[in-house]
C-alpha cells in the first residue's frame, strides 16, 4: 500500500482533455485517481494563467479540484532550465511555454508530468532530449507520459 501519493504535474491540455472526445475518459479518469489520493497534482503560474483563457467548463474543473492542487511558480531556476532546454534545441523557442512546463515540473522535484501534448513534451525523441539536459544541470530525471499510461490496472 503506498503511503505518499505521487506527485504528478498536470499541463493545460489534461484539463482540457475531460471535454474533448478523444481524450476525456482516461483524463476524467486521471483526475478520479487525483481525487483517491493516488496521485498529488501539481501545477504552475503558466498553467494557471492558460487555464484562465479557457472555456467556462475547463475554469470550473480547475476550481472543483482546488483541495488536490499543489501550486508552484516557474522560478528562476526553472526559467533557467527552459532556457538550457530551448538552447539545446528540444524545441525552438516557439513551445518555450512547452519547455516551461517540463522545467518547472523537473526543478519542482515532480516524479512524473502528464499531457496530451505529443508534439512537444509527450514524445518519444523529446523525453530522452529533457532528461539529458536535466542531468547536465544537476536535476533528476522526470518521467513524462499521457493520462492514460498512468492510470491503474485493474487489479491497482
Amino acid at each position: 500500500m503506498r503511503i505518499t501519493s505521487i506527485r504528478v504535474y498536470a499541463d493545460t491540455s489534461v484539463f482540457g482533455g475531460v471535454f474533448d472526445p478523444e481524450f476525456e475518459r482516461a483524463s476524467r479518469e486521471f483526475f478520479d485517481e487525483v481525487r483517491s489520493r493516488r496521485f498529488r497534482l501539481v501545477i504552475s503560474a503558466p498553467v494557471r494563467d492558460e487555464l484562465a483563457r479557457a472555456p467556462a467548463q475547463v475554469r470550473e474543473l480547475l476550481s472543483d479540484m482546488a483541495e488536490y492542487v499543489e501550486a508552484v511558480e516557474a522560478t528562476v531556476e526553472a526559467v533557467a532550465l527552459r532556457r538550457a532546454y530551448l538552447d539545446a534545441g528540444v524545441v525552438s523557442s516557439r513551445y518555450a511555454t512547452d519547455a516551461l512546463h517540463v522545467a518547472v515540473a523537473t526543478v519542482t522535484g515532480c516524479e512524473v508530468i502528464v499531457s496530451w501534448n505529443f508534439r512537444h513534451i509527450v514524445n518519444f525523441e523529446r523525453i530522452p532530449m529533457y532528461n539529458k539536459i536535466n542531468a547536465v544541470n544537476g536535476y533528476n530525471p522526470i518521467a513524462i507520459y499521457s493520462p492514460l499510461e498512468v492510470l491503474a490496472d485493474e487489479e491497482g
